[in-house]
């Protein structure tokens, strides 16, 4: 692995003792675990990050050479950020460059955040040319609404808005509407013979989402060995054989014991086409929430496309979820 030869970063801030390196190797991830834990508690975000996360991470990337494709900041030998860059061929064609950023917050708003943008930019437009020209090419990032700092990096780069993502959360206590379930659907509890039916059911469900990307074997391998899978709290719904909708419930237990909270993800809400139209994620949400109710949560919570083209937002806001956060995705032009 070649690790030893520093980088150069051209329009680095003045800072004493500054200076850039190469990935090292796991020797890297409890590095990357403290930076990533001081980040989310000055942006008040609530990921979970640990070197076991990290490592799962790293064992599954994609169009990504972590020794070429990251940089680490040091200031006296001290890592105080870090970045990564990889690419993604959507289902539309566009080919988007991605960039993923992060600056411990007391060295923050002194230009070091630009400069490695900048420097992931410049990675990204070689790694780009490589590709096929006829493919539209798009830098891509993004940020929560509590990531001031980001928020106003990307607006001053050139970078413009294209899609919000909110998370929202419901009160267990709060009363269920009535939701039963369609004429000829049954839930039955997941096993394992049927986890990858229920996997090609989901993204034949996405394939009119936003951002939609056709899976691969290894995007199957990371879902299956993930830290929140756990098919015993998913609420299938079939006809005969066929998978119709689903809720692939998860339960983070380490973010809600650093948190002191008691929630669970009604999340992956996904109904295939035949079946659209007759309430049945209305039903498996509602089913959802009262299992969540019955393991002793107080809150259940889920991501939406504010866009989605199915109504998802209306659904969730009708079953009684509001949102607590806003995440934006933003592109500009590869020139």
């Amino acid at each position: 692995m070649e690790t030893a030869s520093p980088i150069s970063v051209p329009g680095a801030p003045v800072i004493p003792g500054l200076s850039f390196r190469r990935f090292r190797g796991e020797a890297d991830y409890p590095v990357m675990v403290a930076i990533l834990d001081a980040c989310n508690a000055a942006d008040r975000l609530d990921f979970v990050n640990t070197v076991d996360e990290i490592a799962w991470v790293f064992a599954h990337l994609a169009n990504c050479d972590p020794v070429r494709d990251m940089v680490f900041a040091e200031v006296d030998g001290e890592t105080v950020a870090f970045s990564r860059v990889w690419w993604t061929e959507e289902d539309s064609g566009e080919r988007l460059y991605k960039s993923l950023g992060f600056v411990r917050p007391d060295f923050r708003r002194r230009g070091l955040g630009k400069a490695m943008l900048r420097y992931n930019e410049r990675r990204l437009r070689g790694i780009a040319r490589g590709h096929p020209e006829e493919h539209p090419k798009i830098f891509r990032v993004w940020a929560t609404d509590t990531e001031d700092g980001a928020q106003a990096l990307f607006a001053g780069t050139g970078y413009q808005p294209v899609r919000h993502m909110i998370m929202m959360t419901r009160p267990i206590t709060q009363p269920l509407p009535d939701a039963p379930m369609p004429a000829g659907l049954e839930v039955r509890p997941a096993e394992a013979g049927h986890v990858r039916a229920i996997w090609e059911a989901m993204w034949e469900a996405r394939r009119d989402h936003w951002g939609y990307v056709e899976p691969t074997e290894q995007d199957y391998e990371r879902w299956t060995r993930g830290r929140l899978f756990e098919p015993a709290l998913w609420k299938v719904a079939w006809e005969g054989e066929q998978v119709a909708g689903m809720v692939l419930n998860r339960l983070d237990r380490e973010q809600n014991k650093e948190h002191r909270r008691q929630r669970g993800y009604t999340q992956d809400i996904f109904v295939r086409r035949p079946w659209r139209r007759r309430g049945l994620a209305r039903s498996l949400l509602v089913q959802s929430i009262r299992m969540f109710r019955e393991m002793g949560m107080e809150e259940t919570a889920l991501g939406v496309d504010t866009q989605n083209p199915s109504g998802a937002l209306r659904l969730y806001q009708g079953v009684g979820y509001r949102k607590i956060q806003r995440h934006t995705f933003f592109n500009k032009g590869m020139e």
